[in-house]
């Protein structure tokens, strides 16, 4: 059944069930878009409203075409794409890194982000609202983060993409942004850092002020609105002045 009960753009976030993905979800919703929200475990899906939640694994082609599919045949349309789906790491050294592992990175966080634009596309090509990807990347691609090669080679590799498909479907008038939060405080962050870390990247800030999903979720916002219909090709940071890019 289609839910084409009123005009509202529809976003598909992946990465949703949590953290910076449900902080989206909820920012978009509030601001007028129904949400199709993506993740490979459910986490608090019921917070996802309007809209409905999909499982499904960003590194699975099969699953990704599927999922599409149920999303424009429930909603009827895609407008906006949030690549927020990733893999975080531990610190180890490079020489310790498995070619199996560095595969992992780049099957998650940089591949699945070109599944998710390859199934979206002929929707967001048709939006009459001008078609948006948002891929999440992350800041360590300008600090090359001792011990986390895999992460930071798979999030440098989406920035590189970003700008070959802002390129590639600008004729679309699609547009095709990164953002970077800051050390933001997630459920998946905290597993690999403690608060004393993230004390010391918010004392390096212009603002030392700690930078919330909230925030986050404001730059998504903005970049899916009609304010941001000639924003193309660029990578935004939102970390109160730490890296100053």
């Amino acid at each position: 059944m289609t839910d084409r009960t009123d005009d509202r753009p529809v976003a598909v976030v992946t990465g949703a069930a949590g953290g910076l993905g449900l902080a989206m979800v909820r920012r978009l919703s509030q601001d007028g878009f129904t949400v199709a929200g993506l993740d490979i475990v459910t986490g608090d899906a019921e917070d996802i409203r309007p809209g409905r939640f999909w499982a499904c694994d960003v590194s699975d082609p099969g699953a990704i075409e599927q999922v599409v599919h149920d999303i424009a045949v429930t909603h009827g349309r895609v407008d906006v794409l949030v690549n927020n789906a990733g893999i975080l790491s531990g610190r180890s050294s490079l020489l310790d890194t498995t070619p199996a592992e560095l595969r992992r990175f780049f099957d998650v966080n940089a591949l699945g982000a070109l599944l998710m634009v390859q199934a979206c596309f002929p929707y967001l090509r048709d939006s009459t609202r001008r078609g948006r990807v948002i891929n999440v990347a992350s800041r360590t691609f300008f600090t090359g983060s001792p011990g986390q090669l895999g992460y930071v080679a798979s999030k440098g590799a989406l920035l590189g993409m970003t700008r070959v498909m802002a390129r590639e479907l600008g004729e679309h008038r699609i547009t095709v942004n990164a953002v970077m939060p800051a050390q933001v405080a997630t459920p998946g962050t905290r597993e690999h850092s403690g608060g004393d870390l993230f004390a010391r990247t918010m004392h390096q800030q212009a603002i030392e002020e700690y930078v919330t999903p909230e925030h986050f979720a404001g730059l998504v916002s903005y970049l899916s609105s009609p304010d941001a219909d000639l924003v193309t090709g660029q990578t935004l940071v939102c970390d109160g002045g730490g890296l100053l890019h």
